[in-house]
C-alpha cells in the first residue's frame, strides 16, 4: 500500500462509520468503473484506432472547430 493510501485510511478511521462507508462506496465504484473501461478498450482495440485514425482525418481537412461548452 502507498504512503498516501496510507494516509488517506488513517484520516478516515478517525471519520464516523456513515464517512467511511460513504468513501469506501466511492472508491469500490472507481475501481469497478476502470476494471470496466480497461476490459472496453481491450476488447476493441481495432475499432478504437479506427476512430482516432477517422477523427485525425476530418481534422487535418478542416472538418472539426474547437468544442465550446457555452453552447451547449
Amino acid at each position: 500500500m502507498t504512503q498516501l493510501l496510507e494516509q488517506a485510511i488513517a484520516k478516515l478511521k478517525n471519520s464516523p462509520a456513515n464517512e467511511q462507508d460513504a468513501i469506501a462506496v466511492m472508491i469500490l465504484e472507481e475501481l469497478e468503473d476502470e476494471r470496466s473501461w480497461n476490459q472496453a478498450f481491450a476488447r476493441s482495440p481495432d475499432a478504437l484506432a479506427f476512430l482516432a485514425a477517422e477523427a485525425m482525418a476530418e481534422y487535418r481537412a478542416g472538418k472539426t472547430q474547437e468544442f465550446d461548452p457555452d453552447t451547449l
